[in-house]
């Protein structure tokens, strides 16, 4: 991930909700609110370091965790119970947006915004699909980060305004027909080499077809990217 993450821009000023709130949370005894509890998951050591001082530096959020592995992103959210986990897709091990899934059915009661360089449309529709409450990408200034954690613990989902257009007017399948067709039969079991003959297409041809998939999909890899299309309708 770029280093530079932290200069954070005004690009995600522009991030707003979608959605209504859920209620603040309540005042202790004392008429104070208590802090958002917030788990950190970013695989740079330094950027998480980063991250967890800003955060820190407002009154009403604590950074109660810190994870660098995408294995460890459910069991500490599990543990910890943060109300809002920051989570970056491309993390080691379980991506951000595995674990973002696994986190809906396993901690329900902590929301997820995913906070990342990988901001593609087809990455936001895969999150909105996992149902994450926040979708920003790392230019974000810290101040619209501080907010957008605010508005996520409350209830409302904040989203990138740019995306979210990007997202609607990318709607089309960008698989062309060739691609379509090999993934398809990728998915049915059939190997490069299979598919070759059955296509009359070189080995070669093939596996530059699958990689084309996995790029335009923004997948991980050729399972990951049968997965994507088939999730939106595309094979």
């Amino acid at each position: 991930m770029p280093a530079d993450t932290m200069n954070m821009t005004h690009a995600a000023q522009t991030a707003g909700p979608s959605a209504s709130p859920a209620g603040d949370p309540q005042p202790d005894a004392g008429g104070t609110k208590p802090a958002i509890r917030v788990l950190v998951a970013e695989d740079m050591r330094v950027l998480a370091d980063a991250l967890t001082a800003v955060l820190n530096l407002e009154d009403d959020i604590e950074v109660v965790a810190q994870v660098v592995g995408g294995d460890d992103i459910v069991p500490t959210a599990v543990d910890q119970l943060p109300d809002v986990a920051i989570v970056d897709i491309d993390m080691p091990g379980t991506d951000g947006l595995t674990a973002a899934a696994q986190m809906h059915e396993r901690c329900p009661d902590c929301r997820v915004l995913i906070l990342t360089a990988l901001g593609k449309p087809g990455n936001l529709r895969r999150a909105l699909a996992a149902q994450v409450a926040g979708f920003l990408p790392k230019e974000t200034p810290a101040a619209g980060l501080a907010d957008a954690i605010r508005k996520v613990a409350a209830g409302e989902r904040v989203i990138d305004h740019e995306l979210a257009l990007a997202a609607l007017e990318d709607f089309e399948s960008p698989l062309s027909p060739r691609e379509v067709e090999v993934l398809r039969r990728f998915a049915a079991g059939a190997g490069p080499a299979e598919i070759a003959a059955a296509m009359y297409l070189s080995y070669g041809t093939v596996r530059n077809y699958l990689a084309s998939a996995v790029a335009k999909l923004s997948a991980r890899n050729r399972v990951d990217a049968v997965r994507v299309a088939a999730e939106a309708g595309w094979v």
